[in-house]
């Protein structure tokens, strides 16, 4: 049997740059201060270089492409079979659909879900007024921008605030969980001026909370048992999935997985999350996340069709870790998802 080609993988990426050195930041000192989690999206070069490695080991050609600037150039003058996208893009509300729509425009084929999916999936509050018209319950919430920046109507305190458009817990800290509509008014003031974006209300469902890691597509859709996060720490009256919390999980967090649930909740939760994944047209991979209150209802929060891939830090490799799947096998089956939706089964070994 004849080996398959080799396969010309292409990483595109944002990394994090908070190593700036000292002249870069006397440059910046009169400019507005960021918030101290204004990178938490991007990634450190060492996960891409695990991305690489995973992708060497099938006997891949692989090439860095950071996505700057100059990745229109880069791409034209190397292009790849394929793109390995993690890219989280430079700004605005459908940033992370800016890499995907140029490979679309450049007829190169990559992992991961569309420009369409990557923006509405980013923007909390329109995934969830899409996924309401097909019944999937949530946490009642609403919008306040700098235009209308008071709550309407009727709310049940406590609420959490989070930035309508941003992943990997940016914008969400111990203070995010407000108790009234004074608290609210000060958060949401400091907030809309940090970052410069809508903010998201939501009541604060109390008690568990899960996520539940996807990949594939089709009737290939594989869906990992759900993964309880369990909080540790239980020194304030609020157990928030938090910056801080991410970043020190080891002194916060016990991961539990497969989660210790009755049978009908976990196949209630992954039912949805196959849904969510479906309604949204998500692609080859996807982490959804999930409350499940004292009372027994489940509740979707987000979805998060970008996750990240630090090995042995963020939660979909750890997902699949936990299932008896390492870290290569992971990275592969997530490009192989891809390579069978563009007909490029002849690089599968």
């Amino acid at each position: 049997m004849s080996e398959p080609p080799r396969l010309h993988v292409g990483i595109t990426y944002n990394l994090k740059h908070s190593h700036r050195d000292a002249a870069e930041d006397s440059q910046s000192a009169d400019l507005e201060p960021e918030p101290a989690d204004n990178e938490a999206e991007y990634d450190d070069i060492s996960t891409v270089l695990a991305i690489k490695a995973a992708l060497e080991a099938k006997h891949c050609r692989v090439t860095l492409l950071e996505a700057d600037n100059e990745l229109p150039l880069k791409l034209m003058a190397d292009k790849p079979d394929i793109i390995f996208n993690i890219a989280e893009g430079i700004q605005g509300r459908g940033r992370e659909s800016q890499v995907p729509a140029l490979l679309d425009f450049y007829k190169i084929p990559y992992t991961g879900s569309d420009e369409t999916t990557l923006c509405i999936a980013l923007d909390k509050a329109l995934t969830k007024r899409i996924l309401s018209a097909y019944h999937i319950k949530t946490p009642k919430y609403q919008v306040i921008s700098q235009a209308q920046d008071k709550l309407t109507g009727s709310f049940h305190f406590p609420v959490i605030v989070k930035p309508n458009a941003e992943g990997s817990s940016k914008g969400i800290s111990d203070a995010s969980v407000v108790l009234n509509r004074n608290e609210l008014k000060e958060l949401l003031s400091k907030n809309l001026k940090l970052y410069k974006q809508d903010m998201l209300v939501e009541e604060y469902i109390s008690g568990r909370e899960f996520t539940v890691g996807i990949f594939g597509n089709g009737r290939n859709v594989y869906i990992f048992p759900p993964m309880e996060i369990c909080y540790i720490k239980k020194d304030t009256p609020f157990q928030i999935y938090s910056y801080n919390v991410k970043r020190n999980y080891q002194e916060y967090i016990q991961y539990k997985c497969p989660a210790d649930i009755p049978k009908e909740t976990e196949t209630e939760m992954i039912n949805t999350a196959r849904k969510v994944y479906e309604v949204l047209s998500v692609r080859d991979f996807a982490r959804i996340d999930f409350r499940l209150s004292p009372d027994g209802e489940l509740y979707f929060i987000e979805i998060n069709p970008l996750p990240g891939l630090a090995p042995s830090y963020s939660d979909f490799p750890m997902i699949a870790e936990f299932n008896g799947m390492d870290y290569n096998t992971l990275i592969w089956n997530v490009l192989e998802s891809a390579l069978k939706r563009f007909g490029m089964e002849s690089f599968i070994s």
